[in-house]
């Protein structure tokens, strides 16, 4: 006979919902409703109802196989009906694939915000679901590194890319028994449409001017061109780099980092008087005033501070390139202060895997969280820089970069 709705209400009734920290309402519930789900289909499979004499009955049941199945009300056991011939498999099981990557995207997610794979069994474990193992874990994150390989190798051609940013940080991973450090570098960009866009990451051994090299011709081999400025720090290596892959574009030292250096020369005491010397220079409004006080900051510094006042006449070009840019777009160019807030929060979430077992796991988490930070910029409503200032830009270059159709449409129906 086969079970009604009214049946299953009946069922519900029987929990007078008197609270029992032992049993899970819902669970129970799911549980129950699985069960006469399983009986009906064994029943319709074999031609009669349990306990049910029909002629037309092809096989007999044979007791019950346990099965666990998470879900999101928790881990069900499930008893499911065996036959004595033949067998039986719930049609609702087959959706097992998708709750299972319903929970990998959550594991994953996880392990994307800086869970440890050790910690991430406690999270499933939250869940209402049973444990996790760690290579558990590591083989569910495996399926990371198909996106985050597409994402590093996709093509770059939302062309010209006018500014770069580059800047490296170190990691902890193990290797050949020994835990050592190794280099991640990170490069953004603004794309023709002035939005900023994660042009590449990857890992070395060390962050000198081989390894730069590389990176930056291989992102020059996915498509990236018409870089007019480079923003970074003064390391040997990468400026080497920099001047050999990128020839014909400006070199920005990084604002942040010349003022370390600067203030590095100088007494304690000093070091508020020459940083507010210093700073004095990026305030003013034209490129000629931005010159002009360079030179008086280098004369004061003369006498006060001679040391830091090398250092600063000797990088007068380096840290003055950002002056042959729109005005609009200085604050964001003369350092590398947006590809360091992009830093921290890698860090932030990388703190706490702590030691990395090898640099396929580096570049699996660091490449999500880059793709992830990608697709928030490429979907925000307001870009890095606006389209008059790319216009600005673009008229002042030597040779005006062909811009894509899109940008082309959106400026022509905005000056209609």
């Amino acid at each position: 006979m086969a079970t009604t709705s009214f049946d299953l209400l009946e069922l519900l009734r029987k929990d007078d919902g008197t609270p029992d920290p032992e049993v899970d309402f819902l669970r129970k519930t799911m549980t129950r409703l699985l069960s006469l789900l399983m009986d009906a289909e064994v029943s319709q499979q074999i031609g009669a109802a349990h306990g049910e004499r029909s002629a037309d009955r092809l096989a007999q049941r044979n007791g019950y196989r346990q099965r666990d199945w998470d879900t999101r009300v928790g881990t069900l056991e499930l008893a499911i009906p065996k036959l004595r011939t033949g067998s039986y498999f719930p049609s609702f099981l087959e959706a097992r694939r998708r709750s299972e990557r319903a929970l990998w995207a959550v594991i994953q997610q996880a392990y994307i915000e800086g869970v440890s794979t050790r910690r991430v069994d406690d999270l499933v474990k939250s869940m209402g679901c049973e444990g996790i193992s760690k290579s558990e874990v590591s083989r569910i994150c495996q399926a990371l590194d198909e996106e985050v390989d597409a994402f590093r190798n996709r093509p770059l051609d939302r062309t010209p890319y006018p500014y770069v940013w580059l800047d490296a940080l170190t990691q902890k991973v193990r290797e050949g028994g020994r835990i050592v450090n190794v280099a991640v570098v990170v490069a953004t960009g603004v794309n023709a449409e002035g939005r900023r866009e994660i042009l590449g990451v990857d890992v070395g051994t060390a962050e000198d001017e081989a390894f730069w090299r590389k990176f930056l011709r291989d992102l020059t081999a996915r498509g990236l061109s018409g870089v007019q400025l480079v923003t970074s720090d003064a390391h040997k290596g990468l400026r080497n780099a920099i001047g050999l892959v990128f020839a014909g574009a400006s070199w920005q030292r990084c604002r942040t980092h010349l003022m370390a250096n600067i203030l590095t020369t100088v007494p304690k005491s000093s070091q508020q008087l020459v940083g507010s010397l210093v700073r004095s220079i990026y305030e003013q409004d034209t490129p000629d005033e931005v010159r002009t006080r360079h030179n008086v900051t280098v004369d004061q510094l003369q006498k006060v501070a001679p040391r830091a006042a090398a250092i600063l006449a000797e990088a007068v070009h380096d840290m003055l390139a950002f002056t042959a840019f729109p005005k609009a777009h200085w604050r964001q160019i003369w350092s590398n202060n947006p590809q360091e807030r992009l830093n921290r929060e890698i860090r932030r979430r990388t703190d706490v895997v702590v030691i990395f077992p090898n640099r396929a796991a580096i570049l699996r988490l660091v490449g999500a969280i880059l793709d992830e930070q990608n697709t928030e910029w490429a979907a925000a409503s307001r870009r890095y820089f606006s389209e008059e200032s790319m216009k600005q830009l673009f008229a002042a270059s030597p040779k005006p970069p062909t811009l894509p159709e899109a940008f082309i449409e959106r400026s022509s129906i905005k000056a209609a």
